[in-house]
């Protein structure tokens, strides 16, 4: 089995689902069992100001993290918060996902995201889009989704409206150039 870790999943124009529609979806984590990514681009009207706020963790109001948007993760358990962050060690509850990028589980994250401390780079999210074994081969195999290599630039350095343009144009297609039927030779 191909593992698709690391990689971004790409929404094709047929996924109208609003959840995933024009959705970049980092994938974290793809096996056996099957695999959990998250939504990159999809923002919240909830600044991480505001979700902060609602837990009651201090937060520097002159921060710009202050401001950043939460994204919709996926639709499996949206009240829990997920950290797509530059790698920084020291959270209780991380994973590497490669030398340069780690996501994290744990509130301890929260209370560092507007100070000094913070990662270099983070995206907040809330929930993560899952698959069952074989689900997302499926929906790949159904032409739902193109699969490219993840690029850290996509993740952080583009607003949320410019990444599904700049992923499909990083393997050189233009969206219009993007049909609903599937090609099988």
């Amino acid at each position: 089995m191909q593992s698709f870790q690391n990689h971004f999943l790409i929404a094709m124009p047929s996924l109208d689902d609003p959840l995933f529609k024009r959705s970049v979806a980092y994938i974290c984590e793809h096996n056996d069992e099957g695999a959990m990514g998250i939504v990159i681009n999809h923002p919240l009207d909830v600044k991480v100001a505001d979700l902060l706020q609602q837990l009651q963790i201090e937060y520097n109001t002159e921060s710009p993290a202050a401001t950043a948007h939460v994204c919709a993760g996926g639709p499996v358990q949206h009240d829990r918060g997920f950290v797509l962050h530059t790698a920084k060690e020291g959270y209780a509850s991380s994973m590497r996902l490669n030398d340069s990028l780690m996501v994290t589980t744990s509130k301890d994250i929260l209370f560092d995201l507007t100070t000094a401390q913070a990662p270099e780079k983070f995206i907040l999210a809330l929930g993560y889009a899952g698959w069952t074994a074989g689900q997302l081969e499926q929906e790949i195999a159904d032409n739902a989704w193109l699969i490219i290599p993840a690029d850290s630039d996509i993740i952080f350095d583009l607003t949320h409206a410019e990444k599904w343009q700049s992923a499909t144009a990083k393997i050189g297609i233009k969206p219009w150039q993007l049909t609903n039927e599937a090609g099988h030779a």
